[in-house]
């Protein structure tokens, strides 16, 4: 049985800290996710800004792309159609359950693609990319959780001061 590699093991422990451990920086994303009601997760703080759906389907999104650009695609498509954005469908408890469940099994598909990834590769570039590499993808997919989470909180925040529903 091979050890994991020290590299891996730090990115494995960023992403998790990001996504569902109680991190030294405040909520990680799930956290953040906990107790939020579907009319909660629809409410959009003004016109033309995100509302938490499509801020948890968008990490959902780019846990995938990731997982893609490290080579361990595979399990069928992205339930929406586009890319990066998407039309949600109208929301309902139903709904929402569903995008969380969807953010939560990209995650551990990532997981596993991070471990399984080869960490003498993880400073090259990846195929396709002059300069993405496997450190930057994993890394960066860490604080993508980390930024959006904290865009969550400031709505969740917004919502409570002004908003309804």
């Amino acid at each position: 049985m091979s050890r994991m590699p020290t590299a891996t093991k730090i990115l494995l422990h960023a992403i998790d800290d990001a996504y569902s451990n109680a991190a030294w920086h405040g909520r990680s994303l799930r956290l953040a996710l906990r107790g939020v009601t579907a009319a909660q997760a629809d409410w959009r703080p003004s016109p033309g800004r995100h509302n938490i759906r499509e801020l948890t389907v968008h990490a959902a999104y780019w846990k995938r792309r990731v997982r893609e650009r490290l080579g361990a695609a595979g399990g069928g498509g992205f339930p929406f159609a586009g890319s990066d954005w998407f039309e949600l469908p109208p929301v309902s408890e139903k709904a929402w359950r569903a995008e969380r469940d969807l953010l939560q099994s990209e995650h551990r598909a990532l997981r596993e693609a991070v471990a399984k990834f080869p960490a003498d590769r993880l400073e090259r570039p990846l195929p396709g990319f002059e300069r993405r590499t496997g450190l930057r993808e994993i890394a960066g997919i860490a604080l993508h959780d980390a930024y959006h989470t904290g865009q969550i909180q400031l709505v969740k925040t917004l919502r409570k001061k002004g908003g309804s529903s």
